[in-house]
Protein backbone atom coordinates (compact mmCIF):
# COMPACT_ATOMS: atom_id res chain seq x y z
CA UNK A 1 0.00 0.00 0.00
CA UNK A 2 1.69 2.98 -1.24
CA UNK A 3 1.92 5.75 1.69
CA UNK A 4 3.30 9.06 -0.32
CA UNK A 5 1.21 12.00 -0.02
CA UNK A 6 2.22 15.08 -0.62
CA UNK A 7 0.05 17.71 2.29
CA UNK A 8 1.20 20.91 0.24
CA UNK A 9 -1.22 19.27 -2.61
CA UNK A 10 -4.89 19.72 -0.70
CA UNK A 11 -6.37 22.81 -0.39
CA UNK A 12 -9.03 23.86 1.60
CA UNK A 13 -10.56 26.90 1.42
CA UNK A 14 -14.73 28.04 1.50
CA UNK A 15 -14.33 29.61 -2.20
CA UNK A 16 -12.95 27.43 -5.41
CA UNK A 17 -10.85 29.25 -7.55
CA UNK A 18 -10.12 26.24 -9.83
CA UNK A 19 -11.61 25.70 -13.39
CA UNK A 20 -11.59 22.02 -13.17
CA UNK A 21 -14.67 20.05 -13.24
CA UNK A 22 -13.49 17.45 -10.92
CA UNK A 23 -12.84 18.83 -7.06
CA UNK A 24 -10.17 17.48 -4.45
CA UNK A 25 -10.43 19.70 -2.09
CA UNK A 26 -13.35 20.99 0.95
CA UNK A 27 -13.71 24.31 1.46
CA UNK A 28 -13.85 26.10 5.26
CA UNK A 29 -13.59 29.11 6.91
CA UNK A 30 -10.43 30.24 7.83
CA UNK A 31 -11.86 32.15 10.81
CA UNK A 32 -13.23 30.58 14.04
CA UNK A 33 -16.07 28.81 12.91
CA UNK A 34 -19.54 30.26 13.94
CA UNK A 35 -22.52 28.11 15.20
CA UNK A 36 -24.01 25.81 12.73
CA UNK A 37 -27.68 26.56 11.94
CA UNK A 38 -30.06 23.57 12.40
CA UNK A 39 -30.75 21.27 9.60
CA UNK A 40 -32.99 21.60 7.19
CA UNK A 41 -36.24 19.19 7.93
CA UNK A 42 -36.05 16.11 6.17
CA UNK A 43 -37.82 15.53 3.00
CA UNK A 44 -39.00 13.38 0.11
CA UNK A 45 -38.33 15.12 -3.51
CA UNK A 46 -40.40 13.53 -6.13
CA UNK A 47 -38.53 13.65 -9.38
CA UNK A 48 -41.75 15.55 -10.74
CA UNK A 49 -39.67 18.47 -8.42
CA UNK A 50 -37.22 18.79 -11.03
CA UNK A 51 -35.91 22.58 -11.33
CA UNK A 52 -36.59 23.87 -14.72
CA UNK A 53 -35.47 27.16 -13.94
CA UNK A 54 -32.04 26.63 -13.01
CA UNK A 55 -29.46 26.21 -16.67
CA UNK A 56 -28.39 22.93 -16.88
CA UNK A 57 -25.74 21.77 -19.49
CA UNK A 58 -25.21 17.96 -20.13
CA UNK A 59 -21.48 16.60 -20.19
CA UNK A 60 -20.29 12.89 -20.54
CA UNK A 61 -18.23 10.94 -18.21
CA UNK A 62 -16.18 8.25 -19.66
CA UNK A 63 -14.79 5.42 -17.52
CA UNK A 64 -13.34 2.58 -20.12
CA UNK A 65 -16.07 1.39 -21.77
CA UNK A 66 -18.72 3.04 -20.06
CA UNK A 67 -20.26 6.58 -20.63
CA UNK A 68 -22.36 8.35 -17.88
CA UNK A 69 -23.74 11.66 -18.28
CA UNK A 70 -23.38 14.34 -15.42
CA UNK A 71 -24.84 18.12 -15.62
CA UNK A 72 -22.93 20.94 -14.69
CA UNK A 73 -24.86 23.48 -13.04
CA UNK A 74 -23.92 27.21 -11.00
CA UNK A 75 -23.45 27.40 -7.45
CA UNK A 76 -23.87 30.84 -7.61
CA UNK A 77 -27.54 30.46 -9.43
CA UNK A 78 -28.75 27.66 -7.16
CA UNK A 79 -27.55 28.98 -3.76
CA UNK A 80 -26.37 32.40 -4.19
CA UNK A 81 -22.53 31.10 -3.76
CA UNK A 82 -19.76 32.31 -5.90
CA UNK A 83 -18.60 28.55 -6.40
CA UNK A 84 -18.51 27.76 -3.01
CA UNK A 85 -17.00 24.42 -1.39
CA UNK A 86 -18.89 23.79 1.53
CA UNK A 87 -20.67 26.65 4.34
CA UNK A 88 -21.87 24.35 6.65
CA UNK A 89 -25.12 23.28 7.30
CA UNK A 90 -26.39 25.47 4.43
CA UNK A 91 -24.46 24.04 1.35
CA UNK A 92 -22.57 20.97 1.61
CA UNK A 93 -20.74 20.16 -1.51
CA UNK A 94 -23.13 18.81 -3.34
CA UNK A 95 -23.13 20.70 -6.86
CA UNK A 96 -19.14 19.88 -7.43
CA UNK A 97 -18.17 16.14 -9.02
CA UNK A 98 -15.64 14.88 -6.54
CA UNK A 99 -12.68 12.41 -7.28
CA UNK A 100 -14.23 9.79 -5.22
CA UNK A 101 -17.40 9.52 -6.81
CA UNK A 102 -15.23 8.43 -10.33
CA UNK A 103 -13.33 6.22 -8.26
CA UNK A 104 -16.40 4.33 -6.63
CA UNK A 105 -18.13 4.02 -9.92
CA UNK A 106 -14.50 2.31 -11.19
CA UNK A 107 -14.52 0.13 -8.24
CA UNK A 108 -18.30 -0.95 -8.47
CA UNK A 109 -17.52 -1.81 -12.02
CA UNK A 110 -14.46 -3.89 -10.84
CA UNK A 111 -16.39 -5.60 -8.15
CA UNK A 112 -19.60 -6.34 -10.81
CA UNK A 113 -16.90 -7.72 -13.20
CA UNK A 114 -15.28 -9.56 -10.74
CA UNK A 115 -18.69 -11.43 -9.36
CA UNK A 116 -17.63 -9.66 -6.10
CA UNK A 117 -20.54 -7.49 -5.90
CA UNK A 118 -24.14 -8.02 -7.58
CA UNK A 119 -26.75 -4.78 -7.67
CA UNK A 120 -29.37 -6.40 -9.98
CA UNK A 121 -32.51 -6.72 -7.68
CA UNK A 122 -30.86 -4.77 -4.51
CA UNK A 123 -32.20 -2.39 -2.94
CA UNK A 124 -29.45 0.52 -3.22
CA UNK A 125 -29.17 4.13 -0.85
CA UNK A 126 -26.47 6.47 -2.10
CA UNK A 127 -25.76 8.80 0.99
CA UNK A 128 -24.58 12.79 -0.07
CA UNK A 129 -24.95 11.59 -3.79
CA UNK A 130 -24.34 14.96 -5.21
CA UNK A 131 -24.38 14.19 -8.77
CA UNK A 132 -25.56 10.72 -7.98
CA UNK A 133 -22.95 8.66 -10.54
CA UNK A 134 -23.22 5.43 -8.56
CA UNK A 135 -26.51 5.43 -7.82
CA UNK A 136 -27.26 5.81 -11.37
CA UNK A 137 -24.49 2.85 -12.20
CA UNK A 138 -26.70 0.82 -9.48
CA UNK A 139 -29.45 1.62 -11.80
CA UNK A 140 -28.28 0.63 -14.60
CA UNK A 141 -27.23 -2.65 -13.29
CA UNK A 142 -30.74 -3.85 -12.55
CA UNK A 143 -31.15 -2.80 -9.29
CA UNK A 144 -34.77 -3.01 -7.76
CA UNK A 145 -34.44 0.24 -5.91
CA UNK A 146 -31.94 3.29 -6.07
CA UNK A 147 -32.32 5.50 -3.26
CA UNK A 148 -30.81 8.92 -3.59
CA UNK A 149 -30.41 11.34 -0.45
CA UNK A 150 -28.24 14.56 -0.16
CA UNK A 151 -28.62 17.68 2.40
CA UNK A 152 -29.98 19.96 0.13
CA UNK A 153 -32.97 19.22 -1.76
CA UNK A 154 -31.65 22.26 -4.55
CA UNK A 155 -28.99 19.57 -5.20
CA UNK A 156 -31.47 16.40 -5.54
CA UNK A 157 -33.75 19.10 -7.61
CA UNK A 158 -31.38 21.08 -10.04
CA UNK A 159 -28.97 18.29 -10.27
CA UNK A 160 -29.71 14.83 -9.20
CA UNK A 161 -32.69 13.88 -10.63
CA UNK A 162 -31.97 15.33 -13.90
CA UNK A 163 -28.93 13.25 -13.93
CA UNK A 164 -30.96 10.46 -13.55
CA UNK A 165 -32.79 11.15 -16.40
CA UNK A 166 -30.57 12.03 -18.91
CA UNK A 167 -28.92 9.03 -17.53
CA UNK A 168 -32.15 6.53 -17.80
CA UNK A 169 -33.68 7.75 -20.54
CA UNK A 170 -30.15 7.21 -22.63
CA UNK A 171 -30.38 3.78 -21.78
CA UNK A 172 -34.32 3.29 -22.61
CA UNK A 173 -33.05 4.74 -25.69
CA UNK A 174 -30.04 3.00 -26.51
CA UNK A 175 -32.03 -0.87 -25.81
CA UNK A 176 -32.16 -2.92 -28.59
CA UNK A 177 -34.56 -5.10 -27.34
CA UNK A 178 -37.97 -3.79 -25.59
CA UNK A 179 -38.49 -4.70 -21.70
CA UNK A 180 -39.72 -7.83 -20.79
CA UNK A 181 -42.72 -8.50 -18.56
CA UNK A 182 -39.50 -10.49 -15.77
CA UNK A 183 -37.56 -7.15 -15.87
CA UNK A 184 -38.39 -5.49 -12.78
CA UNK A 185 -38.40 -1.79 -12.76
CA UNK A 186 -36.46 0.29 -10.75
CA UNK A 187 -37.70 2.11 -7.97
CA UNK A 188 -36.03 5.22 -7.66
CA UNK A 189 -36.83 7.56 -5.20
CA UNK A 190 -34.60 11.08 -3.25
CA UNK A 191 -34.43 12.58 -0.02
CA UNK A 192 -32.84 15.53 1.43
CA UNK A 193 -32.05 16.21 5.19
CA UNK A 194 -29.39 15.66 7.34
CA UNK A 195 -28.21 11.81 8.43
CA UNK A 196 -29.09 12.44 11.82
CA UNK A 197 -32.91 12.26 10.59
CA UNK A 198 -33.30 11.02 7.43
CA UNK A 199 -33.74 8.04 8.77
CA UNK A 200 -37.35 8.75 9.17
CA UNK A 201 -38.12 8.59 5.92
CA UNK A 202 -36.58 6.39 4.25
CA UNK A 203 -38.41 3.50 3.64
CA UNK A 204 -35.49 0.66 4.09
CA UNK A 205 -34.93 1.39 7.48
CA UNK A 206 -34.97 -1.94 9.86
CA UNK A 207 -37.46 -3.00 11.81
CA UNK A 208 -37.30 -2.71 15.29
CA UNK A 209 -39.39 -5.62 16.45
CA UNK A 210 -37.96 -8.43 14.19
CA UNK A 211 -34.08 -7.33 14.49
CA UNK A 212 -34.72 -7.83 18.83
CA UNK A 213 -35.89 -11.55 17.86
CA UNK A 214 -33.32 -11.75 15.47
CA UNK A 215 -30.86 -14.73 17.19
CA UNK A 216 -30.94 -17.63 14.43
CA UNK A 217 -29.08 -18.40 11.93
CA UNK A 218 -31.45 -18.43 9.17
CA UNK A 219 -32.23 -14.59 10.35
CA UNK A 220 -32.05 -11.86 7.92
CA UNK A 221 -33.56 -7.93 8.71
CA UNK A 222 -34.61 -6.22 6.38
CA UNK A 223 -32.16 -3.00 5.08
CA UNK A 224 -30.54 -1.88 2.22
CA UNK A 225 -28.71 -4.34 0.56
CA UNK A 226 -26.15 -1.38 -0.83
CA UNK A 227 -25.13 1.49 0.67
CA UNK A 228 -22.70 3.77 -1.23
CA UNK A 229 -21.13 7.07 -0.56
CA UNK A 230 -18.46 9.22 -1.66
CA UNK A 231 -16.10 11.74 -0.16
CA UNK A 232 -18.97 11.79 2.99
CA UNK A 233 -16.18 11.24 5.93
CA UNK A 234 -14.16 14.63 5.13
CA UNK A 235 -14.43 16.01 8.62
CA UNK A 236 -14.37 14.05 12.54
CA UNK A 237 -18.10 16.12 12.86
CA UNK A 238 -19.89 13.68 10.92
CA UNK A 239 -18.74 10.62 11.38
CA UNK A 240 -21.18 9.38 14.40
CA UNK A 241 -24.39 10.54 13.08
CA UNK A 242 -23.13 9.13 9.43
CA UNK A 243 -22.12 5.70 11.12
CA UNK A 244 -25.36 5.61 13.09
CA UNK A 245 -27.45 5.90 9.52
CA UNK A 246 -25.76 3.17 8.15
CA UNK A 247 -26.21 0.63 11.04
CA UNK A 248 -29.74 1.84 11.23
CA UNK A 249 -30.40 1.60 7.08
CA UNK A 250 -27.97 -1.74 6.12
CA UNK A 251 -29.21 -5.16 5.87
CA UNK A 252 -28.42 -7.98 8.00
CA UNK A 253 -26.49 -10.11 7.57
CA UNK A 254 -25.14 -9.56 4.09
CA UNK A 255 -25.63 -6.01 3.67
CA UNK A 256 -22.69 -4.22 2.51
CA UNK A 257 -21.08 -0.29 2.23
CA UNK A 258 -18.66 1.03 -0.44
CA UNK A 259 -16.99 4.21 0.71
CA UNK A 260 -14.80 5.91 -1.76
CA UNK A 261 -12.52 8.86 0.36
CA UNK A 262 -9.37 10.46 0.74
CA UNK A 263 -6.78 8.94 3.21
CA UNK A 264 -6.84 12.26 4.46
CA UNK A 265 -8.37 15.21 4.80
CA UNK A 266 -5.60 17.46 5.87
CA UNK A 267 -6.51 20.87 8.28
CA UNK A 268 -10.19 19.09 8.85
CA UNK A 269 -9.53 16.07 10.61
CA UNK A 270 -11.24 13.25 8.06
CA UNK A 271 -10.37 10.50 5.85
CA UNK A 272 -11.38 6.84 5.26
CA UNK A 273 -8.77 5.71 8.24
CA UNK A 274 -9.81 7.83 11.23
CA UNK A 275 -13.33 6.30 10.31
CA UNK A 276 -12.15 3.22 10.07
CA UNK A 277 -10.79 3.47 13.37
CA UNK A 278 -14.02 4.51 14.62
CA UNK A 279 -15.81 1.28 12.98
CA UNK A 280 -13.13 -0.76 14.47
CA UNK A 281 -13.61 0.61 18.00
CA UNK A 282 -17.50 0.00 17.72
CA UNK A 283 -16.65 -3.74 17.04
CA UNK A 284 -19.37 -4.29 14.93
CA UNK A 285 -18.06 -4.22 11.27
CA UNK A 286 -15.33 -5.74 9.06
CA UNK A 287 -13.71 -4.04 6.33
CA UNK A 288 -11.56 -4.68 3.53
CA UNK A 289 -9.65 -2.04 0.88
CA UNK A 290 -10.80 -2.85 -2.25
CA UNK A 291 -9.01 -0.27 -4.66
CA UNK A 292 -6.09 2.84 -3.76
CA UNK A 293 -5.41 6.01 -5.89
CA UNK A 294 -2.35 7.39 -6.18
CA UNK A 295 -0.53 9.64 -8.28
CA UNK A 296 2.64 10.97 -6.24
CA UNK A 297 1.44 14.44 -5.94
CA UNK A 298 -1.74 14.21 -4.74
CA UNK A 299 -3.65 12.63 -1.69
CA UNK A 300 -4.17 9.06 -1.64
CA UNK A 301 -7.67 7.95 -2.29
CA UNK A 302 -9.30 5.17 -1.45
CA UNK A 303 -12.31 2.86 -1.98
CA UNK A 304 -13.18 0.78 1.07
CA UNK A 305 -15.91 -1.98 1.45
CA UNK A 306 -17.91 -2.60 5.23
CA UNK A 307 -20.42 -5.33 6.11
CA UNK A 308 -20.95 -7.19 9.22
CA UNK A 309 -18.44 -8.86 10.88
CA UNK A 310 -20.83 -10.64 13.45
CA UNK A 311 -23.44 -13.41 11.71
CA UNK A 312 -25.67 -15.15 14.14
CA UNK A 313 -25.52 -18.25 14.96
CA UNK A 314 -28.31 -21.09 16.85
CA UNK A 315 -27.07 -20.84 20.50
CA UNK A 316 -24.85 -17.68 19.85
CA UNK A 317 -27.08 -14.51 20.26
CA UNK A 318 -26.62 -12.12 17.23
CA UNK A 319 -24.96 -8.55 18.03
CA UNK A 320 -28.48 -7.28 17.74
CA UNK A 321 -30.30 -9.08 20.41
CA UNK A 322 -27.50 -8.23 22.69
CA UNK A 323 -28.41 -4.80 22.52
CA UNK A 324 -25.62 -3.07 20.87
CA UNK A 325 -27.14 -1.15 18.27
CA UNK A 326 -30.15 0.99 19.33
CA UNK A 327 -32.44 2.81 16.76
CA UNK A 328 -35.81 4.19 15.68
CA UNK A 329 -37.29 2.54 12.63
CA UNK A 330 -40.35 4.67 10.90
CA UNK A 331 -41.29 4.48 7.48
CA UNK A 332 -42.11 7.03 5.43
CA UNK A 333 -45.88 7.25 4.01
CA UNK A 334 -46.74 6.36 0.53
CA UNK A 335 -45.89 8.71 -2.36
CA UNK A 336 -44.83 9.27 -5.72
CA UNK A 337 -41.97 7.79 -6.56
CA UNK A 338 -40.50 7.32 -10.17
CA UNK A 339 -40.07 3.71 -11.82
CA UNK A 340 -37.91 2.89 -14.72
CA UNK A 341 -37.99 0.13 -16.83
CA UNK A 342 -34.95 -0.86 -18.72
Amino acid sequence: MAENENRTSETFRLFSSSASNVSSGFGFFDTPESPVPPPPPSVEVLSSEASSSVKFNVEPVNFDGLTLLKGRVSTREVFALSNSDLVPGKYEGGLKLWEGSLDLVKALRSEVGNEHLTLTGKRVLELGCGHGLPGIFACLEGAAAVHFQDFNAEVLKCLTIPNVNANLQKKIQNSKTGVTDSEAATEVRFFAGDWSEIDKLLPYVRDSKKELDCSTENCSVDGYDTILMAETVYSVTVFQRLYELIKKCMSYPHGVVYMAAKKHYFGVGGGTRQFLSMVEKDGLMAYSLVSEVTDGSSNVREVWKLSFKYVSHRGSPSYFSRGLISYRASLSSPREFARYDL
